[in-house]
Parts: C-alpha cells; sequence; structure tokens
C-alpha cells in the first residue's frame, strides 16, 4: 500500500470526477490519502470529506499564503479543531518568501500557533517552506528547544541544509512529484542520502504532477510515480518503499487507524 500524504481533495478541481477519482487511487493501491487544511474557513468542508471516506484522513490549520487573509489563530483554537478522530494533524503552515502573499510576522507568528499546537496534543505540524530556508531552520530550532513536536516538511524541494537540518531535529521529509522532473538532480542527490525511516512521499493534489504528467492536474493515483523515483534511487523494489513510507506515515501520524 501506498499513501498520498498530501494532497488537497477539497479543491474545486476535483469537483467533476471525485468518485472516479478514489477510484483510479484505489486501483494504484493508495490505500490512505490525507487531504491537507489551508483556510480555517474552509475546514468544515474538509473535514466533511474526510468524515465521508473511510480513506481519507484531514488536517486543520492556515496556509502562510492566508495569513494575511485569515484571522490569527491561536495554539488553543487549532488544538480545539483538531479534537476529531480524522483530524490527524495541523496546518499546512509555515513560511513562503518567493510569493510573500502575507507578511513574513504574520507567516511567523502563524508558524509558532501551529507548533505550540502540535507540541501541546503531539500530533504532526506540516510544513512549507519555500525560500525562507534560513528561518525555517531557525525558527524549528527555537521551538525545539522549548520542547519536542513531531513535524513533516511538506514538498521537499529546497536546499540539502535544511533537509538534512530537519531530520536532525526529529522530523520527517516528504518528497513530492518534483523528484520525477528532468531538471531535478540536486533533489534526487539530497534524497539518496536522507535516511528512508524519516521520508513520506505525496501529490500535494491538484498540483505538481510528476511525469510523464507534468502540466496536467495531478491526483492521488499519481503518488506512485514518486514512490518509484524514490525506489530508483535508493537502489530499491517498489514495495520496498512502499512498506517504508506507509510504516513512516503511521509512525508520525499516530492517530491514524492502520
Amino acid at each position: 500500500m501506498l499513501i498520498d500524504s498530501h494532497c488537497h481533495l477539497d479543491f474545486p478541481e476535483f469537483a467533476a470526477d471525485f468518485a472516479l477519482l478514489l477510484q483510479r487511487a484505489e486501483e494504484a493501491d493508495v490505500g490512505l490519502m490525507l487531504t491537507i487544511c489551508t483556510h480555517l474557513a474552509r475546514f468544515p468542508a474538509v473535514l466533511a470529506l474526510a468524515e465521508r471516506h473511510r480513506q481519507i484522513y484531514c488536517t486543520v490549520g492556515i496556509h502562510p499564503h492566508e495569513a494575511a487573509a485569515e484571522p490569527a489563530v491561536s495554539a488553543e483554537q487549532l488544538v480545539a479543531l483538531a479534537d476529531h478522530p480524522k483530524v490527524i494533524g495541523f496546518g499546512e503552515t509555515g513560511l513562503d518568501y518567493f510569493y510573500q502573499h502575507s507578511p513574513r510576522d504574520q507567516q511567523i507568528a502563524n508558524f509558532r500557533a501551529h507548533i505550540a499546537a502540535a507540541r501541546q496534543t503531539q500530533l504532526p505540524v506540516v510544513i512549507h517552506s519555500r525560500d525562507a530556508d534560513d528561518d525555517t531552520i531557525a525558527i524549528l530550532t527555537e521551538e525545539m528547544a522549548l520542547g519536542a513536536f513531531p513535524g513533516l516538511i511538506h514538498c521537499f524541494s529546497s536546499g540539502r541544509r535544511l533537509g538534512e537540518a530537519a531530520v536532525a531535529l526529529g522530523l520527517t521529509v516528504s518528497l513530492s512529484g518534483i523528484l520525477t522532473f528532468k531538471k531535478s538532480d540536486d533533489l534526487r542527490a539530497i534524497a539518496a542520502d536522507l535516511p528512508l525511516q524519516k521520508l513520506l512521499v505525496e501529490t500535494d493534489s491538484p498540483f505538481l504532477a510528476p511525469m510523464p504528467f507534468r502540466g496536467k492536474r495531478c491526483e492521488p493515483a499519481y503518488v506512485v510515480r514518486t514512490a518509484e523515483k524514490l525506489a530508483e534511487i535508493k537502489g530499491l523494489a517498489l514495495d520496498q518503499v512502499a512498506a517504508a513510507t506507509t510504516d513512516n506515515f503511521f509512525a508520525l501520524f499516530r492517530k491514524a487507524v492502520r
């Protein structure tokens, strides 16, 4: 079994063929999907989706792009919203200095609130980091010193320093379809060196479709392409990577039922 550890199944791109999407995922042996919240205002819809389908779990949180558009959130609010069997983590949160749709100080404040919720509950925080490696490392290091918390760097495509720092802090790293792109040699080299027991695979659907689907809408069934590439990089069979990343998912997202 494979698990798509990060997708956005509430997005309108999937409205027309959602049942077929689930069927294709099942045919690809994608047994679970984690659909990620990006707006607290949309959390009820995200949760409802997870409630309707046994193979879907969800998170609760605010994407860094939305840090200015949505009211500031506290750790206590996030913890209360996570009091549901289908909510297994916080986020996605973090820092995006590439687009900077929200001021950096608001992104940082939200990031720290999500981390505090993760520390309190020991549910993982799902972290987005783009063009913000130094601040991401600094904040994670500072916050970890205040008390350990589980976490995941999602859609990892940053520099080696962030990947290695995350693993050193006890966090997990998730690889997306970017791993299959022709110009991703540096990322593949980093993935080769990161320990398999700290890796997950994801699609970030509907974005970042892997080769040979690049440029098309992504969906959870395509996570097998990323797993295949990771197996090639590690010199392992696909079944070995599937088993390892599935075990890693349940070790991190301990609230999910295997």
